[in-house]
């Protein structure tokens, strides 16, 4: 399924694909919104919000936000002034993280009603527990989930996880719809140790830090410089929270080194974090990526991925050997 509108006077294709087994197509390419709200330097409120409507514009119809965030109000505006279709998934207990008997329902609940009052309706489309402890996956927490679903306050539920084994975990749970987790291409391990166990249980698997916290836009020099408040600043020893959070782990001139090597692959007419979204949408297991922007250009320059064809199995085989090269031994055991 796609659909077609105009970007820079040409003509733009959106692909969709399903979550899970809702029923629900969600853009290929969709929108996070942590950057929007906390841990990514200064915010401007206006500019975020003309972020969000023009991705709705160009065919965004799925957006990714967690109570941590501070950005489920501007989905919530943004749900009262548009009228189309459109889903929203938030995220809750990084407020009782990482003990795991803070999982229970009268915690849970309480973060839920928060989440529904701040998104200005009556029933969240997808609650994912956010990066909880592996303790936290056990029959007692999905159980309350479970109880969420029947009392009508969640439509359906996930998990944003950090390792491959928390995600693999989460699936054993039927309920489960999705699993978020980082998927780049400074992270391959998703594709052998995860992907095909999520395909046989129809798990969607939404891509998130597409981009090794900008890493792989191709922006970043050795000069570059981040704010105090930004976790690419503090967080690269995970002294805030897990530190592969923060350019997936990677040092950041190792990140660099590999970027120079992956730049003579860009194909003709496009940019490095274009071709970062077009390399994830190639695995089919993957139902969207999840790229971060604060302001309407960004939004127009991500979606542009979707128009790139397809990359060559040349190009996607030097991709892989880069990866084994520079970066496996850093990251591959880790997470």
């Amino acid at each position: 399924m796609d659909g077609q509108i105009r970007l820079g006077g040409k003509r733009h294709l959106m692909e969709y694909r399903e979550l899970g087994r809702t029923g629900w197509k969600f853009s290929a390419i969709s929108l996070g919104t942590w950057a929007m709200g906390s841990s990514w330097g200064a915010v401007d409120g206006r500019e975020s919000m003309a972020a969000l409507n023009r991705a709705l514009d160009l065919g965004v119809n799925f957006f990714d936000t967690a109570d941590a965030y501070g950005s489920e109000p501007l989905l919530g505006q943004l749900r009262r002034h548009r009228h189309e279709p459109f889903y929203i998934a938030t995220k809750m207990g990084m407020g009782v993280n990482p003990d795991p008997r803070g999982y229970n329902w009268r915690n849970l609940s309480v973060f839920v009603e928060n989440s529904l009052r701040n998104l200005g309706t009556e029933t969240i489309d997808l609650m994912q527990l956010h990066c909880p402890p592996i303790e936290a996956y056990n029959p007692e927490v999905f159980g309350v989930l479970d109880e969420l679903v029947k009392q009508g306050k969640i439509r359906y539920y996930g998990v944003s996880v950090e390792r491959i084994d928390e995600a693999r975990a989460a699936i054993q749970f039927p309920g489960v719809q999705s699993v978020m987790i980082i998927f780049n291409m400074f992270r391959l391990r998703p594709i052998e140790d995860l992907f095909p166990e999520a395909r046989q249980r129809k798990v969607g698997i939404i891509a998130r830090v597409p981009m090794a916290s900008g890493l792989l836009t191709g922006k970043m020099t050795w000069k570059t410089k981040f704010e105090p408040d930004d976790h690419r600043n503090y967080n690269r020893q995970g002294r805030a929270f897990d530190r592969g959070e923060t350019f997936s782990g990677v040092e950041f001139d190792k990140g660099l080194e590999a970027v120079e090597e992956l730049r003579g692959l860009v194909p003709p007419g496009a940019i490095m974090a274009q071709m970062a979204l077009r390399w994830i949408l190639m695995f089919d297991a993957v139902t969207c990526a999840i790229p971060g922007a604060k302001r309407p250009a960004q939004v127009e320059d991500t979606l542009k991925a979707a128009d790139l064809p397809p990359l060559s199995k040349q190009t996607m085989d030097k991709i892989s050997e880069i990866y084994d090269r520079r970066i496996r031994a850093d990251v591959h055991a880790l997470w």
